[in-house]
């Protein structure tokens, strides 16, 4: 006896289930046989959209959203995630449009209000903070008791420089929102871009007297002189903040003119010649595999270890990492001896302030004439200091004490190339490019 399919309705909710629940092995054959038992469908080809992006392929996700709105062109949630993806894509005018339209269709006040959060966000990274602010005002009017609406005119107001008006909204969205430590997380930070430390540390402390053992608040506020400062941010902070925003890490890098992955690769290049593929690489702490694209055409094989979950999973859709492990950086190079031929780390190493034990660890698991090449922040030419944690909750490193450690753990032939990492609040944040060898015998 034939078993009955599933009407239309009940198929695409299993399918859409198995998407928002990241089952995407499900997911993927879920959506392709209501496709095949309905050519065209719109909302379909709209979540099959979505998948493809959760693949690493934005570029199919925009083409099947765009046939979705071919057929249905009033259909206000496909142009809201058409916006998402061509964000993500580094098409940030096609995103406006895109969400404007989502805007003109919504069918009601809360859907209206959604793409008028993410009209906000993107104009607040485009720099128009007039219209970020306008965008996020409009979307509160709508929903009133939209969190992260306030939160994002929180962000809006303190970029402009109106840090009341921003407290006042952030402490709305916390109101609203009180599961999600992560607004309360921004605003702090951007307090402390403005170097209005006194009011972070106050928040913080009472941020404490909520959770007296959260991480972050803990790290933040010995960033902004409160606490005595840490050898290392602690791996809870790393994983909590990491976590956090993994889904829009890159985004944001791209939106600070992120260049530590391009430096490292530079590096590499600089000491193993072009590329021939004979390597074995890690990437320490290797985020989402900004890295991958750059130190791949080197590698025989390529292995990538983090922290944070959320982050590899994105690493992971890249397709490049012949191995991701979640680990801690010191611990897993420690226990991977005379294992590849160069260690590689963009921007991770400014989460430690004492560097000995990474550095012997990375020493470890070079072979014999391997590779050591990072980046970290820079401290100020003349500070006393051998390292600082800054009140961006990283750490600044000096150039004798960078070349110490490198000494002491028994590297040899090594380059510190001051360059700059990034933009950070409008200002070019300064670094070292760092390399040694292990010695060949």
């Amino acid at each position: 006896m034939r078993i009955a399919e599933p009407p239309l309705a009940e198929a695409l909710a299993t399918a859409i289930d198995h998407l928002k629940h990241e089952r995407l092995d499900s997911a993927e054959p879920a959506l392709v046989r209501v496709l095949e038992r309905w050519p065209g469908q719109p909302d379909a080809l709209h979540f099959l959209g979505v998948l493809r992006h959760a693949q690493g392929d934005t570029g199919a996700g925009i083409e099947c959203i765009r046939a979705t709105l071919a057929s249905l062109p009033e259909h206000a949630g496909a142009w809201n995630n058409l916006g998402n993806l061509l964000l993500l894509d580094g098409r940030a005018d096609e995103a406006v449009e895109a969400y404007a339209n989502a805007v003109r269709y919504a069918g009601d006040d809360r859907e209206s209000a959604l793409a008028l959060n993410n009209l906000c966000c993107l104009h607040r990274r485009l720099g128009a903070l007039g219209d970020s602010e306008l965008a996020a005002r409009q979307a509160i009017e709508r929903a009133p008791d939209f969190g992260d609406a306030w939160y994002n005119l929180s962000l809006t107001l303190l970029k402009l420089g109106r840090v009341h008006d921003g407290l006042v909204a952030n402490s709305r969205a916390v109101a609203l929102w009180p599961q999600n430590a992560q607004p309360r997380h921004e605003v702090i930070r951007a307090l402390l871009l403005l170097d209005e430390r006194e009011r972070a540390a106050e928040l913080l402390r009472d941020w404490l007297a909520e959770d007296a053992h959260n991480p972050v608040a803990r790290h933040l506020l010995a960033a902004c002189g409160g606490e005595a400062a840490p050898d290392r941010a602690s791996d809870r902070y790393v994983e909590e903040v990491f976590d956090g925003f993994a889904a829009s890490f890159d985004a944001k890098l791209e939106d600070l003119g992120y260049r530590a992955p391009a430096l490292v690769t530079a590096a590499l290049e600089a000491v193993a010649g072009p590329p021939a593929a004979v390597l074995d690489l890690c990437d320490a702490g290797c985020g989402t595999g900004l890295c991958g694209p750059g130190l791949r055409p080197w590698a025989r094989s390529l292995s990538g270890c983090d922290l944070s979950v959320g982050m590899l999973r994105r690493a992971e859709t890249r397709k490049l990492y012949d191995r991701l492990h979640q680990a801690e950086l010191t611990y897993y190079l420690a226990t991977q001896p005379a294992t590849f031929d160069a260690v590689v780390s963009a921007d991770t190493l400014c989460y430690f302030g004492v560097l000995d034990d990474a550095v012997q660890a990375a020493h470890r698991a070079l072979r014999p004439g391997g590779w050591l090449i990072f980046t970290v922040e820079a401290l100020t030419d003349g500070e006393p200091n051998s390292h600082r944690l800054q009140t961006n909750g990283r750490y600044a490193h000096s150039q004798a004490y960078l070349r110490a450690v490198m000494a002491e753990a028994g590297f040899e032939r090594m380059d510190l190339r001051a360059d700059t990492l990034r933009m950070e609040a409008g200002e070019p944040v300064a670094g070292w490019v760092v390399s040694g060898r292990k010695p060949t015998g």
